[in-house]
């Protein structure tokens, strides 16, 4: 089986200062990661490299079979799905004609460029699996977060990735926005077994039932990586944010709390 991923001992050094340090990562077709760790850690910068948006310092990232640094990564990120919450799209563009953008790589309709019967026809199905049906004629302004973000996502499968990034999806979604966007990352693994996804976040609350590995990310380096239930215990994520947390699971959902000693007193 070809992995989709495959990154080692990667570092990163921006302005002389370390972004990541000997992180190792391996991603196989069908597997759903999770990146977690506090703000500063490093997850996005990852994803970035994941996603042939910047390049290691040192260490060797592989991309869908290619090496960074001897492939033309501009034509190498038209195979991979990045969902980014902050799209800067100002034009009131319909959901349709976003998700579209999604094979020209351009934030707007590129002039002259029109899409086939069959793109149009799966730029509609990737909607309906999204859970967008009744709004594939509504206007970007329009929309709310959580629909905005069950566009982009649909925008990213247009080229037909085997690779979908996802950047903190759930930033500024309300509880049912978080809820629906979960739902539609459920729908889509079933429809697209083979698609591998990496998801960043700092709240587990936000991580889809089906989530099989995960990454904690420490400042800059790799705090534990695997499958998720080995990785995603309270003594690894407490370590991973420094507070001592109790996990539990629950259909596939975790959830986690400050866990306090019998005296009332943090442990």
């Amino acid at each position: 089986m070809t992995d989709v991923l495959r990154a080692e001992d990667v570092h990163l050094v921006r302005d002389g200062r370390p972004i990541l340090q000997e992180v190792s990562l391996t991603v196989r077709p069908g597997e759903h990661w999770a990146l977690l760790g506090a703000n500063g850690a490093g997850k996005s910068t990852l994803l970035a490299l994941l996603g042939a948006r910047v390049h290691p310092t040192r260490g060797t990232v592989d991309v869908l079979g290619h090496r960074l640094g001897r492939v033309d990564v501009r034509e190498l990120r038209s195979y991979v799905g990045h969902v980014d919450p902050r799209h800067p799209l100002t034009e009131p563009l319909r959901v349709r004609d976003v998700v579209l953008t999604g094979l020209t790589n351009s934030v707007a309709p590129l002039p002259r460029w029109r899409p086939t019967p069959g793109q149009r026809v799966r730029a509609d199905r990737l909607i309906d699996t999204l859970g967008l049906s009744s709004h594939r004629e509504a206007r970007w302004p329009t929309l709310s977060q959580g629909q905005r973000g069950r566009t982009l996502i649909a925008r990213a499968l247009m080229p037909q990735p085997r690779l979908l990034l996802l950047d903190e999806p759930a930033t500024g979604l309300d509880l049912p926005g978080r809820e629906r966007l979960i739902d539609a990352l459920g729908t889509l693994r079933e429809a697209h077994p083979r698609l591998a996804t990496v998801l960043v976040t700092h709240h587990l609350e936000e991580l889809p039932p089906h989530t099989t590995h995960a990454l904690l990310l420490r400042e800059g380096r790799t705090l534990a990586r695997g499958p998720a239930a080995e990785v995603l215990t309270g003594d690894q994520v407490g370590t991973c944010f420094d507070l001592p947390l109790a996990l539990e699971r629950h259909g596939g959902r975790w959830s986690v709390r400050i866990e306090h000693r019998a005296d009332g007193l943090r442990a």
